[in-house]
């Protein structure tokens, strides 16, 4: 009789962890570099003719916004890592 996997499907179906990393490590340089030039393309044009506490605004927002997305990147790239046979 064939064992059967106990694990729940999401865990079953999801990526190995290896290829999880590897994929996310490569999005995530995407996403940097790709943040850092749509920054600079910004803040060398639009934002240099705005008033002084907008563009502090805007620089504050271009400079720590990158944040959000990577983290839930790396959140990704980090579930199921335990796996129960390990343990």
């Amino acid at each position: 009789m064939p064992e059967t996997d106990k694990r729940p499907a999401a865990t079953r179906a999801a990526l190995p962890p290896r290829w999880r990393k590897l994929v996310g490590t490569v999005a995530m340089i995407v996403l940097v570099l790709s943040w850092a030039l749509g920054a600079m393309a910004l803040a060398q044009g639009r934002i240099t003719v705005m008033p002084a506490v907008w563009q502090f605004i805007a620089y504050v927002v271009l400079g720590i916004g990158w944040i959000v997305p990577a983290g839930l990147l790396i959140r990704w790239m980090l579930k199921f890592d335990r796996r129960p046979d390990t343990l």
